[in-house]
């Protein structure tokens, strides 16, 4: 039933970020649908919170071209049983648009969106969800970061007006996305506002079939990174260009 979690205790909370490459991997003919398999991977995770980045709402092309594109649009076809989808916009296209989504196992509070757009060519946006978990009040704030470095330190330091205008300091707090930060600028910056992961070790997601570096992050506030775990291998490798992340944390 929704709001419980079977696998951990009730001191845990697990969350998984992942970059789903809009259910599509390869290129022209030679491309396949891959939204049927994710779907079985987003519920092995057994994660209470999913949080994915380039989610279709809607691709008309897509929908023609392939025989069994999903009659419901991504984040819900996505939910496993008893989990909440909540989906936002980011990028309006000439035959659809897509954005990030949520899928929660505890109840949704309330949920919004803010852009985060630096530019025409790279729409962005956060997703900001407020969850019920048993008696405490938990913020999960979903983003996917620009490819260039000067708007990415612009789209942090949005963020962090948007946690310091909208969530209150007492309740715990999760930032989880794709970053596409190569480097450490992000993370400091991150860290600086009191935001923490998992450090220990290594957990390269990007690209999934020769993973090279960690552009995929959740970090926290109010909570206690304990764990972090990339899946490997071939089937995790097909399904999209990133692997997925999952973070484990503790409740102060």
């Amino acid at each position: 039933m929704p709001g419980s979690s079977p696998h951990f205790s009730t001191n845990a909370f697990r969350v998984a970020t992942y970059n789903i490459h809009k259910g599509v991997q390869g290129l022209g003919p030679a491309r396949r649908l891959e939204i049927h398999n994710i779907g079985h991977a987003v519920e092995q995770l057994d994660a209470d919170v999913v949080c994915l980045q380039e989610v279709r709402k809607v691709h008309r092309t897509e929908e023609k071209y392939f025989k069994n594109w999903p009659a419901l649009a991504q984040a819900d076809f996505l939910a496993p049983e008893g989990y909440e989808a909540i989906y936002e916009t980011n990028a309006i296209t000439k035959h659809g648009e897509h954005g990030n989504a949520l899928l929660s196992r505890w109840p949704v509070v309330t949920h919004q969106h803010e852009d985060m757009s630096e530019h025409r060519l790279e729409q962005r946006g956060l997703l900001h969800v407020e969850l019920q978990v048993q008696e405490r009040l938990v913020h999960v704030i979903v983003v996917h970061l620009g490819l260039i470095p000067a708007s990415r330190v612009r789209q942090v330091l949005q963020l962090l007006t948007f946690i310091e205008r909208e969530i209150p300091k007492q309740d715990a707090l999760l930032v989880a996305g794709d970053f596409n930060d190569w480097g450490t600028r992000v993370g400091r910056m991150l860290h600086k506002a009191n935001l923490k992961e998992w450090m220990q070790g290594r957990s390269l997601t990007y690209p999934s079939r020769l993973p090279l570096v960690q552009l995929d992050h959740v970090y926290a506030r109010g909570l206690r990174p304990v764990g972090l775990m990339v899946p490997r291998g071939r089937i995790w490798r097909q399904m999209s260009d990133h692997l997925p992340l999952l973070a484990e944390f503790h409740f102060d």
